[in-house]
């Protein structure tokens, strides 16, 4: 018996609704029903009652309830047991990332991990890639978020990909959409000073056989969203670095998609505590963090 599907089956009885309980429990709707609909299968008993005024326990489903509150209190016990001797129970997971995965993609991982794991202390560093590498070198940080792919001296996993998206200043003409590459040069962008998705821009551009007009180059990307606003220029950038995204501003993807892919690195050949392997469970969803 799975005994996540018991806890899912707990949480849609407390919610009484099964939207109510994927939002608690940060997983989809479709997630929640597959779970209940295996466990009833596996049980041969109808466990909930479902209506329009939300879901119910039967009356087997109540008594059935009863016991799955202590398989889960001795499950937990059970991690509590093996936590103490992976050595889960204290210690520090140091985090380098470039600022808009650590801004749009970790506070949701770190407060799920310091929810499993409230007595591991958790920092967080906000670096450019190439320094977010280094601190690694440097034994300064455990795990690095980094664009993908990096130098084979770190051991990488994909964790998220990124559109780049195409930024517009505010216009009464209608813009089409889908976007051409000639409707886009006749623009003049605003660049990242120095950053490396804008070596991908540019390579990406050169394909289309079309002039890349650049006005400004600019190390901020929330500076280059509002000089976009503003009127200044359009703009590419990777729609998390991008957000938030001013109302006026248009959005559009590129005549030809271009992602960048978001990945968790540590150094290869490095003996890391377990705290560090547990919270790469929990940015790739695996292990101790796997939803199934």
């Amino acid at each position: 018996m799975n005994t996540e599907h018991l806890r899912i089956l707990l949480a849609v009885v407390e919610c009484k609704n099964f939207s109510t309980a994927a939002l608690q429990l940060d997983i989809s709707q479709s997630a929640v029903s597959r779970a209940i609909a295996a466990l009833e299968e596996e049980l041969g008993v109808s466990l909930l009652a479902r209506g329009r005024f939300g879901a119910y326990p039967t009356p087997l489903g109540e008594r059935v309830l009863s016991h799955a509150r202590d398989i889960l209190m001795l499950r937990d016990k059970i991690d509590y047991e093996v936590n103490l001797a992976q050595g889960l129970q204290g210690g520090k997971v140091r985090i380098a990332s470039f600022r808009s995965a650590a801004t749009h993609l970790l506070p949701p991982h770190i407060a799920r991990f310091g929810d499993r794991f409230p007595t591991i202390d958790v920092s967080l560093m906000e670096a450019e890639p190439t320094a977010v590498e280094q601190a690694l070198r440097e034994g300064q940080a455990d795990i690095g978020l980094v664009p993908l792919p990096r130098a084979e001296e770190f051991e990488t996993w994909a964790i998220a990909r990124d559109e780049f998206v195409v930024l517009l200043p505010p216009s009464a003409t209608p813009i089409p959409d889908p976007l051409t590459w000639s409707a886009l040069s006749s623009y003049a962008f605003i660049l990242y000073n120095y950053a490396e998705c804008t070596s991908a821009v540019r390579d990406h551009w050169a394909l289309s056989g079309q002039e890349l007009k650049i006005g400004y180059e600019v190390k901020e990307d929330s500076t280059i969203v509002s000089m976009v606003a503003q009127g200044l220029g359009a703009a590419i950038l990777p729609r998390l670095a991008a957000l938030p995204i001013p109302k006026e501003v248009q959005v559009r993807s590129l005549p030809v998609p271009l992602e960048r892919v978001i990945g968790a690195a540590v150094l290869t050949n490095v003996l890391h505590p377990p705290a560090v392997f547990a919270f790469l469970d929990a940015l790739r969803g695996t292990g101790l963090f796997a939803e199934d």
